[in-house]
């Protein structure tokens, strides 16, 4: 068996701000650091006895937000973050530091496809998808019992696409997007099944 647990990173200024996410290093807000702490805290309870005697890793997007999540995990489990470039949000090119406004008064092309691009030198989902393949088949392929993963909405709703087998171009029809601090569960059971415990499970930012 093997579990993945992962974490989208709670409330980031970008939130709150009026501004674009992607890759502008936000960092999260005092609510938002609140809320990691409480994500970090349920699932130490959770995980306790799990990881006395089972191999876990955590990983984490580089990007300060997710990065700052992690450390809240890490803080209960005993873990520590393996930063990876893999896990960040998908890149919007010149929207970066730019405002949701900008954004919208600018945008350059429609997203009809996964081959779209918004900005000229903005990432698809289609590289967003190779980006983060490896990564997958590396997770699938090593021995950990338990991992543990701190990234974004988008990349995450990418990655669950990817677990549960579907083929890229089933994201020009579906879109599995959670909310800041949404924890989901997944697992390959002994038939090898990829299977979903839970998405974007929220009350894991509740006091």
């Amino acid at each position: 068996m093997k579990y993945i647990i992962t974490v989208q990173h709670t409330q980031s200024l970008h939130h709150v701000n009026g501004m674009v996410g992607s890759w502008t290093d936000w960092e999260l807000t005092e609510l938002g650091m609140k809320q990691a702490d409480c994500i970090g805290r349920k699932l130490g309870t959770e995980l306790k006895e799990d990881l006395k005697n089972k191999k876990a890793v955590l990983y984490s997007s580089d990007l300060l937000r997710a990065k700052q999540t992690a450390e809240a995990v890490a803080r209960y489990t005993g873990l520590v973050p393996v930063l990876r470039t893999e896990l960040r949000e998908r890149n919007l090119g010149k929207c970066c530091g730019k405002s949701i406004q900008w954004f919208c008064e600018n945008v350059e092309m429609e997203e009809k496809t996964i081959d779209d691009r918004m900005f000229s030198d903005a990432e698809s989902v289609r590289e967003e998808w190779n980006r983060l393949k490896p990564f997958m088949d590396g997770i699938l392929a090593d021995d950990s019992e338990i991992i543990i993963i701190a990234a974004h909405s988008e990349v995450l709703g990418v990655f669950d696409a990817m677990f549960l087998g579907m083929e890229p171009e089933a994201l020009n029809h579906c879109d599995i997007r959670g909310g800041a601090g949404g924890v989901s569960k997944l697992f390959v059971d002994g038939k090898g099944r990829h299977c979903v415990k839970r998405i974007s499970d929220m009350s894991y930012i509740e006091e």
